[in-house]
């Protein structure tokens, strides 16, 4: 199910779209919800959870996260971080890999 997008504007706004998602959907405290918090072992989200963000992320953005994103990003500010280059919040992050920036390019053929 996509949710509204409407405050969205930029990465700092799409970080906290994100945050909320994960303490509404999963519970986890937001104190527990920092930049460098790793997704599953800090957040004690399992994969299917982290699968499930990037399903309402992809929902409610129309943008695409190829396979293998979960071998590139493992921290909340890199989701983000990626989250707001596909939509085209954000340069290009610099801790994705080549390959995989330009798989994100083809399955997200509208990006800037």
């Amino acid at each position: 199910m996509s949710r509204s997008t409407a405050e969205v504007k930029n990465w700092m706004t799409m970080f906290r779209w994100i945050v909320k998602v994960i303490r509404d959907d999963y519970g986890i405290d937001e104190a527990k919800l920092t930049r460098h918090a790793q997704l599953e072992t800090e957040l004690g989200l399992g994969l299917e959870q982290v699968e499930d963000v990037l399903r309402i992320i992809d929902e409610s953005f129309g943008i695409r996260f190829p396979e293998g994103t979960l071998d590139e990003v493992l921290r909340l500010e890199e989701l983000c971080m990626l989250a707001s280059w596909l939509k085209g919040f954000y340069k290009q992050p610099d801790f994705i890999s080549g390959g995989f920036a330009a798989t994100c390019r083809a399955a997200n053929p509208g990006m800037p």
